[in-house]
């Protein structure tokens, strides 16, 4: 099943942060990174990460629904100041 997915690597004291539509597997999704590195959209910041040696990839599900709640979260009326 195909999935819209965010990913975010963290390689080599770099980072960068995208979305890709991807098959939920541990392949599809290396498939998907790839793709996009291939076409050069993934653009890769210099950043503080201590492990330069190391890297990092994670990734979430984004939903494409509509959020349940209307308007914010969390309101505070302030009367007088």
């Amino acid at each position: 099943m195909m999935k819209n997915l965010k990913v975010k690597i963290q390689a080599y004291g770099h980072s960068a942060e995208v979305v890709i539509h991807a098959l939920d597997s541990a392949e599809g999704v290396e498939n998907a990174i790839l793709d996009k590195i291939g076409q050069n959209e993934i653009k890769f910041t210099p950043d503080g990460f201590l492990q330069k040696k190391l890297c990092y990839i994670t990734y979430e599900e984004v939903a494409n629904e509509p959020q349940s709640h209307q308007g914010p979260i969390h309101e505070k009326k302030v009367v007088g100041a």
